[in-house]
């Protein structure tokens, strides 16, 4: 049985959707960033990187967001959660995925996880790459909003893996310092997506008391 390992309001969102979507059968596992667990030797040994989410399967451990959502579509091809049948289509599932995690994620992850890329006394630098936040999200949600999304969903008719993904990092936007109101269309999708059953499941157990 899958086993994933996630913290509530993290990126691990996306993979958890895709696993009810899929109806697959799983098992969830919670990492406390407040307790540091990403750091104790028990996570570490499942994945190294020190960061949710993971996704243990019967064939080994599968990091990094856009490759468990593709893996997800692939293992249960039932729910129709990509075009895996169409190279052309798969490929643009990819790329769709592939710019919210090398460049909307990042851009959000400027506002709390700055020692990632200056020094961690490095206060100025800090505080510039927070001050830029609402400009860097918005601008790369703009893009979305502008030229990506097919409507109704990201890749048109068909509901698919970008959808649980944008819907995840759409959440934040607000703490983000961008108004959902200056994305019209990327705020109807977090609407339609969030009234999903699937979405909601996913929701209400991440955001449950910790056993």
């Amino acid at each position: 049985m899958l086993n994933l390992f996630y913290t509530a309001q993290t990126c691990a969102l996306a993979s958890h959707i895709a696993l009810e979507e899929a109806g697959a059968e799983y098992t969830l596992t919670r990492i406390s960033f407040a307790s540091a667990d990403q750091r104790k030797p028990d996570y570490l040994k499942i994945n190294p990187k020190g960061r949710v989410p993971a996704l243990v399967t019967e064939r080994g451990v599968l990091t990094e967001t856009p490759a468990m959502l593709v893996y997800i579509a692939q293992m249960y091809p039932q729910a129709r959660l990509a075009p895996i049948d169409d190279a052309f289509a798969f490929a643009q599932v990819q790329a769709f995925n592939s710019y919210l995690c090398s460049t909307v994620h990042v851009s959000h992850a400027h506002r709390m996880r700055g020692s990632r890329w200056v020094e961690a006394d490095d206060s100025h630098s800090i505080e510039a790459m927070k001050k830029k936040v609402p400009q860097s999200v918005y601008e790369g949600f703009a893009l979305v909003e502008q030229h990506m999304l097919a409507g109704p969903w990201v890749m048109g008719e068909s509901y698919t893996i970008c959808d649980a993904y944008l819907f995840t990092l759409a959440q934040w936007l607000e703490a983000d310092g961008v108004d959902p109101a200056r994305l019209p269309r990327v705020a109807e999708h977090r609407r339609r997506v969030g009234a999903r059953p699937a979405v909601q499941r996913a929701l209400a157990a991440e955001l449950a008391p910790a056993a």
